[in-house]
């Protein structure tokens, strides 16, 4: 079927979350890469924590103490560059097939939309440093549930504002657990496995598992 909406997770599925450890990663030395992975787990660990204690905190402000934590469990990595990571955040570099592909999708006459966690300041900073703003119908920003995927309540928030079903949106992640969420409510979603990562979550299957955006556009 033609669908009315393609929605993207922004983080890790659109912009690359390891890029600004990356632009450092010189000076940070020999563990930058690990205190990358690090910041990220903690991110989204911190997260699900707090969307089930239900004691919100904005996603930068999770950013912020993962980054922290990331420190003190890599003592090698030069902590004075904590800003400049930080500042590089915001400006995150996008994949390189992210252009193309949003444009050949939009010019369907399909909505674009973007699903996150992230702040709607962070997301409107790394949609306008990647050039893909006028690319996007919206920016759902979990920020106005003060809670975090994947509760159903975030997939709703499309379903609801552009008034489709939700068979009619298809719903691409880089994370699987996010793609576990997206079909438990009922969305066509297409995993981009960019690490090559083993299948989860077997009973929530995606429709599509791709390596990037590229075949996503041949789906349908």
């Amino acid at each position: 079927m033609a669908h009315a909406a393609f929605v993207f997770d922004a983080y890790g599925t659109l912009f690359d979350v390891h890029a600004a450890v990356r632009k450092h990663a010189a000076k940070l030395g020999p563990d930058a890469q690990r205190l990358s992975s690090l910041w990220r787990e903690k991110q989204l660990e911190y997260s699900w924590v707090r969307a089930l204690m239900g004691k919100y905190l904005d996603f930068w402000e999770l950013t912020q103490q993962g980054l922290d934590t990331a420190f003190a469990l890599v003592p090698s990595a030069d902590k004075s560059l904590r800003d400049d990571l930080l500042s590089a955040y915001w400006e995150l570099d996008c994949y390189p097939e992210v252009p193309q592909v949003l444009t050949s999708l939009k010019a369907t006459g399909a909505k674009i939309a973007i699903l996150s966690n992230g702040s709607p300041a962070m997301l409107d900073a790394a949609a306008k440093a990647a050039g893909l703003t006028e690319l996007f119908d919206e920016i759902f920003s979990v920020d106005q549930l003060r809670t975090f995927k994947t509760d159903p309540q975030v997939y709703e928030m499309v379903t609801t504002h552009f008034r489709i079903y939700p068979e009619e949106v298809s719903f691409q992640s880089s994370n699987r657990w996010d793609i576990a969420g997206a079909t438990a409510f009922g969305f066509r979603t297409v995993w981009m496995n960019r690490t090559g990562m083993p299948d989860e979550y077997p009973d929530l299957a995606p429709k599509a598992v791709l390596a990037d955006l590229t075949g996503l556009t041949s789906l349908g």
